[in-house]
Formats: structure tokens, C-alpha cells, sequence
């Protein structure tokens, strides 16, 4: 790995502050379902940007604006454009949707590509001899943020560090102070209009100023990484937990781990991959582009990982439920030829092959079953769990029996898919309401419930 630099530090640095300064207004976008409003309006922007910059220029030629008060008053008009922007795009989205009788996503693509349209359009007409560079709009310029520096208390700062630092403190304290407010409009507006909240206003202010934030971000980390960090931490957060505050914090965190995991990632992984190729010359990558690649990674990580909500927590469980139905399956199997015989064979259970030597196994691991010579013997533990399937079963037989008007060759095959998942409590409410029933339908024994501890 190449020595770690003092420009280094100053690059994670900056790209962790505007990386949580976007993920900040992102995480309440992810939870009112409106992760595309931040992609359209990183675009709808555009306008409100080019007419700010040409206002400052039009100062500049006037003699209003010179020097260091030009340097610090263009960015904040640059954000107050693209605020009144934000602003527009949604209320013309929500103009669109209810006049044109269309669905919000379509609305705000009409928005959306009108806007930008226009934005292009100035940019050709008043703004077509400024020189853009496509590379920096769409990866930004960390690497140069180090040159481009103000004093502040004796230290000269990364101008890009204090402008989404400002943004980044704005955000969080907006958050905290109106965060009852922010909750209630985002999962239940209709209420919050009811109990006095003005949800829309709180919609508008978060829509101008996830504009502003995008709008700061952009000529420093560019559209890519402020796109992918504005939505990407937040969404992979949601996997992780379903608490709010939780929610908020662990999106700032992988907003964090993403910039610095990326720009280690961007000198360190180019060599590794390009040198066995014979390109050695390839040193290097944008150290904003493998960020949002790091951010993607982390979210495929939470995807993948995520104890409640991951691919493989909900395989898992989905697995542990199937070998607890088959074991069930057994179990009550073995119980009923114990009712009847110890001497005949056990009956076979119908399994799915994967089941077939798995169960016997987990039956024998978990204390419900042993091997004997003549098969499988239940354990008391394992009679008690086989007294439970049966009981259930025999109880819904007994309900559907009572309840609906089914031959008792029909009441088998219900009874088995529910006999699983009625606990101890809903077992007894079923028997309070049969009168204590001491058969089922069949006229075989219903196993009585444990004892109360």
C-alpha cells in the first residue's frame, strides 16, 4: 500500500463530511419512499444554479462582488438557487400528479426532465463559454480540495470541508430539533396535519435543502458519489435496524466507512488488479467513483448479512422453519403408532429429499428422538413436543368440525398446514370454546395440555 499522506487525511475527511451532510435528508427520503427525488433533483437543479451563476457574474461585472466576498457569497447563492429549485420541483410534481391524474413517479419525471431541459438550455444560451469539464461533474475533484483552502483560527481548511461542514451541521440540527415533527410527517402526514404539524412545510424545507446540500457537494466529491451517498447508506441502514435514531446513526457511520474504505480502496486496488494484466501504468482510480463503489459493497454486505432483513437471515429462518415442520412432521408421527402399536413398523413421513436425512439428524441433536434398532424412539422431551403438533391438530379438526360444514375427510389436510404455528395459548382458547372436547372428529384421543408451571 502506498504511504498514507497528509493530503490523504484531508480527502477522507472532506468526502466523510459530504458524504453524511447527503445521507443526513437521504435517510428521511428512504423512509417517505422517495429515493428517486434525490436522483431528479440533483438534475432539477440545474437551472436554479445556472441562473444563480450568471446573477453572480452579472454582480461581478457591476463592481458589487470582488475578491474574497465574491469567493464566499458565490457558493451560498449557488445553494439558494438550487433551494428554490427543490422547492418548485415538488410542488410542480405534486401539481403535475394531481391536475394530470398520473402516479408520482411519472409526475416527477415530467418534473424532472423538464427542469433539466431547461437548465441545459441556459447553460447554451448565457453560459456556453464556461468551460466544464465532464470528468469533474460526474467524479468531482477531491484530490484538488487540499489546494483549495481559506484561514480559519490560524488554519487554512479545505474550502470544500467548511461549505458541506455548514450544510452537514444544518442538517443534524434541523434533524434534532424538529425530529418528533420529521417522524410523524414521514410515516403519517394525514396525522401530523391533524395534530398541527405542517408536514408540507417540513416536506418543502427538506426538499430545499437536500437540494442545497447536493448542489454544495457537487464540485467537490461530484454527481456519482452524491447520488450513491445520498440514498445508499440510508437504504443500507434500513436493513440493519428498524429503529429511527439507530437508523440515522448507522447511515452516518457507513457514510464515513464508505468514504475512507473507498479512497483506500481507489490506491491500493489498481495495482493489484491492473499489474498482473501488464498494465502497470494504471496506479490509481477516482477516489470518488470507488467510494460510491464502497458504498455499494456495504450495502450488498447489509443485504446479504442483515440478522432480520439479510438474503441470507431470511434463508436461514426459512430453513430453520422448514426442518421445525418436517421434525414436527416425524414427531407426530411417531406419536400416533405409539398410540396404536409398538410393534409394527413406523410409517413413512412424505419428506422432500434434503429432509430426509437432515430431520432424522436434527431430531436427534435437538433431545426429541433416538436411533434404536427398530428406528426412531421419542425422548420425553420429544413426546411432550409430539403431544403439542397432535393436540393442535386434533383441536383445528374439532373447530372447522363445528364451524363450517366439511366432510371429515376434508379436515386433514387443513389441520396440518396450522398445526405448526398454534401456540399454547391459542390451543387452550380453541379448547375453551369446544367445551373441554376429550376426542376429535375421528374419535381419537386429544392430548391433554402440560401442566402449568
Amino acid at each position: 500500500m502506498p504511504e498514507w499522506q497528509t493530503w490523504d487525511t484531508w480527502i477522507v475527511i472532506v468526502a466523510a463530511v459530504a458524504a453524511m451532510s447527503c445521507c443526513v435528508p437521504g435517510t428521511w427520503l428512504v423512509l417517505r419512499r422517495q429515493s428517486l427525488m434525490g436522483d431528479a433533483l440533483s438534475h432539477t437543479a440545474l437551472p436554479g444554479v445556472v441562473l444563480a451563476f450568471l446573477s453572480v457574474r452579472l454582480a461581478e461585472q457591476a463592481g458589487w462582488l470582488r475578491g474574497e466576498s465574491l469567493s464566499l457569497l458565490e457558493p451560498t447563492l449557488l445553494a439558494v438557487g438550487a433551494m428554490v429549485i427543490g422547492v418548485l420541483t415538488a410542488l410542480f410534481t405534486e401539481a403535475v400528479q394531481k391536475l394530470g391524474q398520473v402516479e408520482a413517479s411519472a409526475a416527477l419525471g415530467v418534473v424532472f426532465t423538464s427542469f433539466f431541459a431547461l437548465g441545459l438550455l441556459l447553460v447554451r444560451l448565457y453560459a456556453n463559454n464556461v468551460d466544464i469539464d465532464p470528468d469533474c461533474v460526474l467524479f468531482g475533484q477531491l484530490e484538488l480540495v487540499i489546494w483549495d483552502v481559506v484561514p480559519v483560527l490560524g488554519l487554512r481548511l479545505p474550502q470544500a470541508l467548511l461549505s458541506n461542514g455548514l450544510l452537514l451541521i444544518l442538517n443534524l440540527t434541523l434533524t434534532t430539533l424538529l425530529f418528533k415533527e420529521l417522524r410523524i410527517s414521514t410515516f403519517d402526514p394525514e396525522l401530523a396535519t391533524t395534530l398541527g404539524i405542517p408536514a408540507r412545510a417540513i416536506h418543502y424545507t427538506m426538499m430545499a435543502l437536500t437540494a442545497a446540500t447536493l448542489v454544495t457537494a457537487f464540485s467537490s466529491v461530484g454527481s456519482i458519489l452524491v447520488i450513491g451517498l445520498l440514498i445508499v447508506p440510508a437504504a443500507a441502514a434500513s436493513l440493519l435496524t428498524d429503529r429511527l435514531k439507530m437508523l440515522i446513526l448507522l447511515s452516518l457511520a457507513l457514510a464515513v466507512g464508505s468514504a475512507l474504505l473507498g479512497h483506500v480502496l481507489a490506491r491500493t486496488l489498481p495495482p493489484l488488479v491492473f499489474g498482473p494484466l501488464g498494465l502497470s501504468t494504471v496506479r490509481d482510480v477516482s477516489t470518488s467513483g470507488m467510494m460510491a463503489v464502497a458504498a455499494g459493497l456495504l450495502f450488498l454486505i447489509a443485504l446479504l448479512f442483515s440478522p432480520r432483513h439479510g438474503i441470507l437471515g431470511k434463508l436461514l429462518h426459512h430453513l430453520r422453519l422448514s426442518l421445525d415442520i418436517a421434525a414436527d412432521d416425524i414427531l407426530g408421527t411417531l406419536y400416533r403408532h405409539e398410540e396404536v402399536t409398538r410393534t409394527d413398523p413406523v410409517p413413512e413421513v412424505s419428506l422432500a429429499p434434503m429432509w430426509t436425512w437432515l430431520t432424522p439428524w436434527y431430531l436427534r441433536r435437538r433431545g426429541w428422538a433416538v436411533s434404536t434398532s427398530e428406528g426412531l424412539q421419542l425422548t420425553s422431551t420429544g413426546r411432550s413436543r409430539a403431544e403439542r403438533i397432535v393436540r393442535a391438530h386434533r383441536l383445528w379438526e374439532s373447530y372447522m368440525q363445528k364451524h363450517f360444514e366439511l366432510p371429515d375427510d376434508h379436515l386433514h389436510a387443513t389441520a396440518h398446514l396450522v398445526e405448526h404455528f398454534l401456540d399454547e395459548e391459542l390451543q387452550q382458547r380453541l379448547f375453551d370454546e369446544l367445551d373441554a372436547p376429550a376426542n376429535d372428529p375421528h374419535g381419537r384421543t386429544i392430548p391433554q395440555a402440560p401442566p402449568t408451571p
